[in-house]
């Protein structure tokens, strides 16, 4: 029950785009509501469920030493390879981190920019409950400057400037490949095509006419159905942003006895999401059951 009263907390009021309310306005309602929502819900869960989660998913004793008054766990929206995770922050008194500001990350031999999507007590129960292997977790370095920014719309351009090469030499190799996304790491030190594809593909030529091409090392990477959704977004039939983009950090086995344990329609057309696959959402009820 924790996982799934946990799952969705954030106030949307973007539709007030446009009324008499200015922008303005929207965003500081937005914010203060928000802030006030999160507090609510950790509150709750910590003084409603505390031994299950402490119990179930508590920090690890490495993590829990650098957990301090220095050291913050922050969740960051990054289209490379971190897509939505966490990371750790550190304090720094000429640098002070906010929601939505960009900041630059170190991950592996790696480095990304992203934007902040939460920070405080929030992060740290969602953490606890995914159950997140700090041992690699990704750190940022510092805030992004407008020198950084320069480079980030540079990277956008040159992305979109890859999308018509791509499908050339898809077509020159008669590869069956659908081209989902592309993105440049934001050091360019690699380039990574995402793909569908119905089988097994074989690239390697095609990798390296891209790598002579583009000067940099390449990386294509077949992803399923639901991963394509996921980093495409959407609207659903319910009128709300997808799940899998919104908040869902990992899929489930969704199957038709879900459907039928809840009575629902066998119409497979009104149960299957844009992807093609069953609903998402047909899985939440049963977290409560």
């Amino acid at each position: 029950m924790v996982k799934s009263r946990f799952s969705v907390y954030n106030i949307n009021l973007s539709f007030l785009s446009g009324t008499v309310l200015e922008e303005e306005t929207i965003e500081k309602v937005t914010s203060k509501y928000n802030n006030v929502y999160k507090k609510l819900i950790t509150t709750t869960l910590t003084e409603e469920n505390p031994d299950e989660i402490c119990e179930s998913c508590c920090f690890s004793e490495d993590i829990a030493e650098i957990l301090d008054e220095n050291v913050e766990l922050l969740e960051v929206e990054c289209k490379g390879l971190l897509c939505d995770k966490f990371c750790l922050a550190r304090y720094s008194p000429d640098q002070e981190l906010e929601i939505n500001d960009m900041v630059i990350i170190q991950a592996d031999e790696s480095v990304e920019i992203a934007r902040i999507l939460n920070r405080g007590e929030v992060v740290n129960l969602k953490c606890r409950q995914l159950g997140i292997n700090f041992n690699s977790i990704p750190e940022v370095i510092r805030k992004a400057t407008s020198e950084d920014m320069v480079k980030l719309n540079k990277n956008i351009s040159d992305e979109l400037r890859a999308i018509p090469i791509f499908k050339e030499k898809v077509e020159k190799f008669t590869l069956i490949m659908k081209l989902v996304d592309i993105h440049y790491q934001f050091d360019r030190k690699k380039l990574f095509f995402f793909y569908t594809s119905d089988g097994r593909v074989d690239f390697r030529e095609l990798a390296r006419e891209l790598a002579a091409e583009f000067k940099t090392r390449i990386e294509l990477r077949q992803i399923g159905v639901r991963d394509e959704a996921k980093r495409m977004g959407g609207i659903g039939t319910c009128g709300r942003e997808f799940c899998c983009t919104s908040f869902l950090n990992n899929f489930k086995r969704i199957t038709t006895q879900l459907a039928n344990e809840q009575n629902l329609s066998s119409n497979m057309a009104k149960l299957s999401g844009p992807c093609g696959k069953l609903k998402c959402c047909l899985s939440f009820e049963m977290d409560f059951s």
